[in-house]
């Protein structure tokens, strides 16, 4: 029997309307992502991979089209129902870290839990442990203010994990870091991924494409087969 994909998006467009003018960002685009791979979204700014993102991620929904999630069509979703989708099955980092400033490292970290009825003493051992895990289990006081660019993104990816998401997708994760940082933080992403997650990169750096199984272009909203440069 074939093996559904996890990720699956069919014929998906997204249009913003400004008065009179209609945006195309995503122009019918077509795409299957099978668990446990490790996928790079490649685009100049302004390509449409952010907004890509977060339609497969359940934070946006498609104007046309469909998108499955292991095999559900969350696209016909409300916005509570893919709430509850985000919460259990998908971890997120972004680009500018969006932590908290007046919490520290831990509580950052433990904070997505909350939402998922978990206890405050299993919320905190399990973000003591994810921040041990990503190399800052001496900084779990400090508060962002303290920590540098690539510590904020470490803080970030062990939020993101929280929940245990089957899912982990990160829009430019190395985007605020020097090269040495960016590299541990892919190190951190491909150790996820030989733990059996899905992880999703959205990037316009072309060093990242080397710790991908498989790299998809994408330019003025839709995407470009591999020859297409």
């Amino acid at each position: 029997m074939a093996i559904k994909s996890q990720i699956k998006l069919d014929n998906v467009w997204k249009i913003y309307q400004t008065g009179e003018i209609e945006l195309e960002v995503l122009k019918g685009v077509d795409l299957e992502i099978e668990k446990g791979e490790f996928v790079v979204l490649l685009g100049p700014s302004g390509s449409g991979k952010s907004t890509l993102l977060n339609i497969m991620s359940c934070l946006d929904v498609p104007t046309k089209g469909h998108v499955y999630l292991d095999g559900q069509d969350v696209s016909l979703l409300s916005e509570d129902e893919l709430a509850e989708v985000r919460g259990k099955k998908i971890g997120f980092v972004f680009q500018q870290f969006n932590l908290l400033h007046h919490l520290s490292a831990l509580e950052n970290v433990a904070l997505p839990a909350t939402f998922q009825n978990i206890s405050e003493v299993k919320r905190r051992n399990k973000a003591t442990d994810l921040l041990e895990s990503v190399g800052l289990g001496e900084r779990t006081t400090h508060i962002p203010a303290k920590l540098s660019g690539g510590e904020k993104q470490r803080v970030a990816i062990a939020r993101s994990l929280i929940n245990n998401p089957e899912i982990v997708v990160a829009d430019e994760p190395t985007g605020e870091v020097d090269t040495k940082t960016g590299d541990r933080i892919m190190k951190i992403f491909t150790d996820l991924q030989d733990e059996g997650r899905t992880v999703i990169v959205v990037t316009h750096d072309l060093n990242l494409v080397e710790y991908a199984d498989r790299t998809i272009k994408i330019r003025d909203g839709a995407l470009k087969p591999d020859k297409d440069d």
